[in-house]
């Protein structure tokens, strides 16, 4: 059997060479000195570092002047606080006489050692905290007082980001496309307006799950949506096979005038509870469950028998509800043409759901936002940071994709 071989660690005077230091770390460690954060036993000991590397930097940079003939020479240094992720250190950048040294490591103008807090900022933000939260929690965990307008200046940079993200080119079909809104407050002219963010989700040629776009407006609306579809065609999708939509008033409309070939569902689940809304407490369950029945059935034939049957057992109390039903039923009826698969893909707009439901978790806590820019921007950085919730395979879709070529077969091909 071969002896496994040994891995040499590295001992403390290999890490910390100079005996003074390694002997304050050590006598610091002991006496519960904290590790990092302002006056912090790594913050001191990065700061060494750190003002060692700029002086090698200098070093290096005389030397390929005097090679070049050059006459050049210290001429002191600039002393600057800056901020890094173990707290903030005091540094002095070296001066040259000639005035041609560019310090790599932190630039002249620079206010932070590159060590990712910019990305902690965003992280922060992107769970849902205010600038003030971040500031605290910066405060809390490194020793670092970062101003709100730096965190805001930090978190703007974003916007160009996002700004190629709602604008860039989409594939050319997406078998499956979600549309749903969410609503949230925001401030505007002195007062708390409520606005509607628009979600795009969908579902491309190879079952990848993918938000298209977020769109802000005053409220929600069918002639809105109408405008985002445009604007998806304007970005390159030609076609989409379902729209899964709730019950807005004008939707199968406005989606017909744009992709006239598509099939539009209407949520079975936005259905059930709009039906339900005057229902008794006592007859809630029963009710839900000849409902139930109606949209279970093998075929549209079956379900139309069970609309009948529900009918005759419940108008006499909820007269409502069939017609509902019956107003909208091809809409409702529209996934019945297909397996299960399909059906359990389409039939509600719980997928678009369940992103909003990620974006509510972190924003849950805020009364109102201060700016649309502000909302969107955190809304982004949300999705961001949460894409293993959602941007995932669709479940069985090899199955679905067979399916599909079956029923569509050259509209199918053309994008595959």
């Amino acid at each position: 059997m071969e002896k496994k071989k040994r891995i040499k660690r590295p001992k403390l005077e290999d890490l910390i060479p100079d005996k003074e230091r390694r002997e304050e770390v050590v006598r610091r460690m002991y006496q519960g000195d904290p590790v990092v954060g302002e006056d912090g036993i790594f913050t001191d000991l990065l700061q060494a570092i750190v003002n060692a590397a700029l002086e090698g930097e200098m070093d290096y940079h005389l030397d390929e002047s005097k090679r070049t003939g050059l006459s050049n020479r210290r001429n002191g240094v600039n002393s600057k606080r800056v901020r890094s992720r173990v707290g903030p250190l005091e540094i002095g950048t070296p001066r040259d006489r000639a005035g041609s040294h560019e310090p790599k490591l932190i630039g002249k103008w620079e206010r932070e050692l590159s060590t990712g807090m910019d990305d902690v900022i965003l992280s922060l933000y992107a769970r849902g905290q205010s600038i003030e939260d971040v500031r605290h929690q910066l405060r809390e965990l490194y020793g670092v007082d970062i101003s709100a307008g730096t965190i805001s200046a930090i978190t703007d940079r974003v916007w160009e980001e996002i700004t190629t993200w709602q604008q860039r080119d989409l594939a050319p079909c997406y078998p499956i496309v979600y549309l749903d809104a969410i609503h949230y407050k925001v401030r505007e002219d002195g007062s708390v307006k409520s606005k509607a963010v628009y979600s795009v989700y969908g579902v491309n040629i190879d079952g990848e799950r993918d938000v298209l776009g977020l769109y802000l407006s005053e409220s929600e609306g069918a002639r809105h949506w109408g405008l985002i579809l445009e604007d998806l065609k304007r970005r390159g999708v030609e076609d989409v096979f379902f729209f899964c939509v709730d019950g807005l008033r004008g939707f199968k409309q406005v989606i017909q005038e744009i992709y006239p070939l598509s099939i539009i569902q209407r949520c079975i689940v936005h259905m059930v509870r709009t039906s339900t809304r005057f229902v008794s407490y006592k007859d809630i369950k029963e009710v839900c469950a000849d409902l139930k029945k109606i949209y279970t059935s093998a075929n549209r034939d079956q379900a139309a028998i069970a609309l009948e049957a529900f009918g005759a057992k419940w108008d006499s109390r909820y007269k409502e509800i069939r017609p509902k039903w019956e107003e909208n039923w091809e809409e409702l009826m529209a996934f019945m043409d297909y397996s299960q698969n399909i059906r359990r893909m389409i039939y509600t707009t719980n997928p678009v759901e369940a992103l909003h439901r990620v974006m509510r978790k972190v924003t849950k806590s805020k009364g109102a936002w201060s700016s649309d820019k502000g909302l969107i921007k955190q809304l982004y950085l949300v999705l961001m940071h949460n894409q293993k919730s959602w941007k995932r395979k669709a479940f069985y879709w090899i199955s679905i994709q067979r399916e599909l070529l079956d029923q569509y077969k050259d509209r199918y091909e053309k994008f595959t």
